[in-house]
């Protein structure tokens, strides 16, 4: 899945939190995220009263941010409810990252067919 697939399908499924995330889906997002808050704060060191795009953005991307991390786990096979291991102060992120990084379950799992396409026949 390519940069701008992911982050079509991230919008596309804006709410949902059924289904599953591929790695590189969950990762172009966050790139997505990370490039355009950078450009706004550029904007905003600049002209310093538009930091309401900033607020803006940030409040708009809470919901895709979330459902892609849920979809993300569910990837991994795991519960949603796993992302609030997140709240543990430094630990918490560490191991969502370490989650997020690692490969989702191969062929369909509890939460859906593999976002990749690949099935337990194809080896």
């Amino acid at each position: 899945m390519g940069f701008s697939e992911a982050v079509k399908s991230v919008f596309s499924k804006y709410a949902t939190i059924t289904g599953r995330a591929c790695r590189s889906e969950y990762w172009y997002f966050t790139l997505f995220y990370i490039i355009v808050y950078f450009v706004l704060a550029l904007i905003t060191a600049i002209i310093p009263f538009l930091i309401i795009l900033s607020i803006v953005f940030a409040i708009a991307m809470i919901i895709p941010s979330i459902t892609v991390s849920i979809r993300r786990l569910h990837d991994r096979n795991q519960s949603g409810w796993w992302l609030l291991v997140g709240l543990i102060p430094m630990i918490g992120g560490i191991i969502l990252f370490i989650w997020f990084v690692m490969r989702g379950t191969d062929g369909p799992n509890d939460f859906g067919d593999d976002p990749l396409g690949y099935s337990e026949d194809a080896g």
